[in-house]
C-alpha cells in the first residue's frame, strides 16, 4: 500500500509507529534511550502543550536547533498538533533567521539555547529585538511570535524553557491531542523548507503530509531501510535529507534512530562502531573522510550496510573503496531538490557502481523527468510529478517562474539523461555551488557582501576544494579609497553569514566583465583565475 495512503499523514504515521514497533528502540542520545511507544508519547505531549499554548491548525512553527531528540518532539508535536513546520537552518546566523521566521510568520519558535560555542537565543535578539510593530511576543522584530521555547532547562527573560512548556499541556485531554492530530489530512502543508534561488531571496517550498510519505515511501523502499536497522543520521534535520529521508523514513521502517548534531568523523567512528550503525546516508565528503581517517582500522564497522550519497559528484573510487574496504553491501546516489519533496532520482540496489558514480539514477515511480536537449546533450532537467510542491510561501511571482502551466518545475540545473534514463548532473543554471554538501548561492551571498562599506561591486563563484568539493571565491571592486584587505573581508563575512557560504579566497578587481544588459559574465571571472589579481 502506497504510504500516503496507509498513514493519511504524518501523525497518522507517528501513531501507527508507536503502536507497531512499541518495544523497538526508537531514539538514542548519549545515554538516553527510548522505544517507539515512549516516543509517541513524548509526541503527543508536545501537541498538547502547543494546543495549550494556542497553536492552531496551519500556524507555522520554527525549529533553529540541531538534531537531537527533543528536535524530533518538538517538530512532530507541533506536526501532530496541525502546524506547519518551518525548519531553520543551523548555520543561519541571527538576521539570516530572522528573515525565515518574519517572512512565515511563524507563531512559536523552538530554539536550541547554545551551538558551536554560539547563544541563538542571544543571536536571534539581537536580530529581532527591535521593531516598528511590537507583536504579543518577546521580539518586537518578530510581532507574529508569540512565544520562544528554547530547548533546554532554563531560559532567560521573555522566553519559556522547554520542560516549562511541555508541562504547559499536562490539561490538556488525551482525547482532544488525538482529535486535533486525526483531523490533519494528506493535502494539508507539512512543512516550509526555505531555500535560496539566484535572487538571493529565500523562498519557501510548500509541501503536504501525501507528498512527504509517498515520497519518503518510495525512498525507504528504493534504498532498502528495514525494520531493526540502526541509522546515525548526521544529515541535518533542517535539510529534507535529515528529517525525510531520516526521521520520516526511520518512522515507516520502525528503525532506530541516533541522531548526531555536527558532523565529526572521530564521533561518526565512534558512533558507527558502539551502537552497531548499519545505515550511514550523507554527502561524499563525510565517507572519504570516514575512509581516509587515520583510526578507522581501530573501529569495528561491520555492521555498516547502507549508504545513500548524493549533492556532488561521487567518484568511482569512494564507490569502489566503500564496498571493497568496508564490505557496505548497498552503495546509492540520488538527487533532489526542496521543491520536489527533496526527491526525484534513486539508483537501484542493483545498479552497477559505474552508473551509480556517474549518475543520480533514474526517476523514483510517480515521477517525470526531463531535459530541455537533444538526447545526450545538456540541458535544463524539468521534472513533473506527485511530489512538486505546492508553490513558493506567499510568492505568487517566484511560483509562477519556477512552475510552468502544465505543472513542469524548472530545477536550474543542468543534465543529461542517458539511454536508460539516468541523470547525470553536469552544470546548475543558477550559479549554486555545493559546500561541504550545503548549497551556497553566489546571489545571497553577493547581497550580503554589498554591505560592506567598502565594497563598490562584488561577484561569487564556485571554485574547487579538495576536502568540501568547492568553495566560494569573491571578486571584489573596493570603493575609492577603501583600503579593505581580503582577510578583512572574510572575517567580516565570518560575522555576518553562515559559514559554508563564507568565501575562502576574495580577488580585488578594477571592474566585474559583464554583457550589454549588466549581467556579471560568471566565465570570464572563471578565467580570472589565471590572471594576476589587482592589488
Amino acid at each position: 500500500m502506497r504510504a500516503d495512503v496507509e498513514w493519511g499523514s504524518i501523525p497518522g504515521l507517528v501513531r501507527a509507529a508507536a503502536e507497531r514497533y512499541a518495544d523497538a528502540e526508537a531514539v538514542v542520545e548519549g545515554r538516553t534511550r527510548i522505544d517507539y511507544a515512549e516516543l509517541g508519547a513524548r509526541i503527543e505531549r508536545a501537541a498538547a502543550a502547543c494546543m495549550a499554548n494556542g497553536v492552531e491548525a496551519g500556524d507555522r512553527v520554527g525549529v533553529w536547533a540541531p538534531n537531537s531528540l527533543d528536535w524530533i518532539v518538538a517538530a512532530l508535536g507541533a506536526v501532530s498538533a496541525g502546524a506547519v513546520l518551518v525548519p531553520v537552518n543551523t548555520r543561519f546566523k541571527g538576521a539570516e533567521a530572522a528573515d525565515v521566521l518574519r517572512r512565515s510568520g511563524a507563531r512559536l519558535l523552538f530554539v536550541t539555547g547554545a551551538f558551536l560555542g554560539t547563544s541563538y537565543v542571544a543571536s536571534l535578539r539581537r536580530a529581532a529585538g527591535e521593531g516598528e510593530s511590537a507583536g504579543p511576543g518577546p521580539l518586537p522584530g518578530l510581532p507574529a511570535l508569540e512565544q520562544v521555547v528554547v530547548l533546554s532547562d532554563d531560559a532567560p527573560a521573555d522566553f519559556r524553557a522547554w520542560k516549562d512548556f511541555l508541562a504547559s499541556g499536562d490539561g490538556v485531554a488525551r482525547v482532544r491531542v488525538r482529535a486535533r492530530a486525526d483531523a490533519v489530512r494528506g493535502e494539508d502543508p507539512s512543512d516550509i523548507v526555505f531555500t535560496s534561488g539566484t535572487t538571493g531571496r529565500p523562498k519557501g517550498a510548500v509541501i503536504t503530509h501525501a507528498q512527504t510519505l509517498r515520497a519518503y515511501g518510495i525512498w525507504a523502499d528504493l534504498a532498502g531501510l528495514r525494520h531493526g536497522d540502526r541509522y546515525l543520521v548526521v544529515n541535518p534535520f533542517f535539510h529534507t535529507f535529515g528529517y525525510k529521508a531520516g526521521v520520516i523514513a526511520c518512522l515507516m521502517r520502525g528503525a532506530t534512530m541516533i541522531p548526531q548534531p555536527v558532523f565529526n568523523v572521530d564521533t561518526v567512528l565512534a558512533n558507527v562502531a558502539a551502537e552497531r550503525v548499519s545505515v550511514l546516508p550523507g554527502p561524499p565528503t563525510l565517507h572519504q573522510a570516514l575512509l581516509d581517517h587515520a583510526s578507522r582500522d581501530k573501529h569495528d564497522l561491520s555492521a555498516l550496510r547502507l549508504v545513500v550519497t548524493g549533492a556532488a559528484v561521487v567518484p568511482l573510487r569512494l564507490v569502489e573503496r566503500l564496498r571493497g574496504e568496508l564490505g557496505v553491501e548497498t552503495v546509492l546516489t540520488a538527487y533532489g531538490l526542496s521543491e520536489a519533496s527533496g526527491v526525484v532520482t534513486m539508483c537501484r540496489r542493483s545498479d552497477d557502481p559505474t552508473v551509480v558514480a556517474a549518475t543520480s539514477g533514474r526517476a523514483i515511480p510517480g515521477t517525470e523527468i526531463r531535459v530541455d536537449a537533444e538526447p545526450g546533450e545538456p540541458g535544463e532537467v524539468l521534472v513533473r510529478g506527485f511530489h512538486v510542491m505546492r508553490g513558493y510561501y506567499e510568492d505568487p511571482a517566484a511560483t509562477a517562474e519556477a512552475l510552468t502551466p502544465d505543472g513542469w518545475l524548472r530545477t536550474g540545473d543542468v543534465g543529461v539523461l542517458d539511454a536508460e534514463g539516468n541523470l547525470r548532473i553536469t552544470d546548475r543554471i543558477k550559479d549554486m555551488f555545493i559546500v561541504g554538501g550545503f548549497n551556497a548561492y553566489p546571489a545571497e551571498i553577493e547581497q550580503l557582501l554589498g554591505l560592506h562599506p567598502d565594497v563598490a561591486d562584488v561577484a561569487v563563484i564556485g571554485v574547487p576544494d579538495a576536502r568540501l568539493g568547492e568553495v566560494g571565491r569573491a571578486y571584489v571592486v573596493r570603493r575609492p579609497g577603501a583600503a579593505s584587505t581580503s582577510d578583512d573581508l572574510i572575517a567580516w563575512s565570518r560575522r555576518e553569514m553562515a559559514n559554508y557560504k563564507v568565501p575562502r579566497s576574495v580577488e580585488f578587481v578594477s571592474t566585474l566583465p559583464r554583457n550589454a544588459s549588466g549581467k556579471v559574465l560568471k566565465g570570464e571571472l572563471r578565467g580570472l583565475r589565471r590572471r594576476p589579481p589587482v592589488e
